[in-house]
């Protein structure tokens, strides 16, 4: 039996898709310009890069701005990418109709 790995390829339909499940469960927003993603796995960053790119943008920023409660005694770190699309994009528009204007994380009232 081998030991290899299917790699799916990702299109800008598929990329499209996933960006827009992320926008719907609110770890996703728009600000200007710019899209910003919150979340606690580092995986999920890494795919919004490659995500990002294949639509034809670019991450520029990765941040982590305080930690978050995950129950009672334990936290972890909360990462927030910034990334940019260089070319107009309907995702803006999907986001404007399905999106928020804050993050799950984001605790303001």
């Amino acid at each position: 039996m081998s030991n290899r790995i299917l790699t799916v390829k990702i299109t800008p339909i598929l990329a499209t898709k996933k960006l827009q499940i992320w926008i719907k469960s609110h770890h996703l927003i728009c600000q200007g310009h710019f899209f910003i993603l919150e979340t606690v796995e580092y995986s999920m960053i890494e795919r919004f890069e490659e995500y990002i790119s294949i639509l034809g943008g670019s991450l520029i920023c990765v941040e982590s701005p305080k930690k978050v409660s995950m129950g009672n005694h334990r936290q972890v770190i909360l990462y927030q990418a910034k990334a940019s699309l260089h070319t107009p994009h309907q995702l803006k528009e999907y986001w404007q109709k399905y999106g928020a204007i804050r993050t799950k994380f984001d605790q303001r009232d």
